[in-house]
């Protein structure tokens, strides 16, 4: 999984659905499904992402998609085990950093 997000306040679905490589009717059913992803919504419906949102999609997208756990299986992983995964997400996110700079490094040479 590679979110390359640029910083802003909002993101709409269509920007989310292609940073996760995932449709965006997937994102919705994954809103309805768990309690904790709330995007705003504007008064003709339309979502927007906050980068809380994001941080929560990655735990949804890590479950379901590379620990392939079952639906309520993220819900209990989601809920019991909230600061491991706070920690293993963040640890991830560097070492992917670390890497794609490495490459950098090894393209140079």
């Amino acid at each position: 999984m590679k979110i390359n997000l640029k910083e802003k306040l909002y993101y709409n679905i269509g920007e989310v659905s292609k940073a996760f490589d995932v449709n965006s009717s997937l994102l919705r059913f994954w809103e309805k499904e768990f309690e904790e992803l709330k995007p705003k919504k504007k008064s003709n419906g339309i979502r927007k992402y906050t980068n809380d949102d994001i941080e929560i999609l990655k735990k949804i997208f890590h479950l379901l998609k590379e620990k392939k756990l079952t639906i309520e299986g993220a819900k209990v992983s989601m809920n019991s085990n909230k600061d491991n995964l706070d920690k293993y997400l963040i640890i991830k996110s560097k070492l992917e950093k670390i890497k794609d700079e490495l490459q950098k490094i090894k393209k140079k040479l």
